[in-house]
């Protein structure tokens, strides 16, 4: 799984650069945000634009994920497709994550969801 990172102030911001977050993807997902979450205690947000398809194995990752932060941050998800909006809502993960439509540091810091 093909994973950017870049700093936007204190914002970590993580860009999923796959059409699919899968069982074939999950453990990637899961080392990948290990490694950049490891020395930043800040705000991370999830770029989740391409992202078309999400099964529960992507799920449990993303939640994996959440859990990897400490001092009890949310992981914060932008730009969801309707698909994986769905998915959230289905699931009622959509109150676990903190939800953008747009990314953050784009909408001077309101949150759009």
């Amino acid at each position: 799984m093909e994973i950017s990172s870049e700093m936007h102030g204190e914002i970590l911001a993580l860009k999923i650069k796959e059409s699919r977050l899968d069982a074939a993807a999950a453990l990637s997902f899961k080392e990948k945000m290990r490694t950049a979450t490891a020395s930043h205690g800040g705000r991370v947000v999830i770029d989740m634009r391409r992202v078309d398809f999400l099964d529960s194995s992507g799920l449990g990752a993303l939640v994996a994920g959440m859990k990897m932060l400490d001092g009890g941050r949310r992981l914060e998800l932008a730009r969801c497709g309707p698909i994986v909006e769905k998915v959230l809502r289905l699931t009622r993960m959509d109150s676990v994550f903190v939800l953008h439509r747009d990314l953050p540091w784009t909408t001077d810091g309101q949150d759009a969801a």
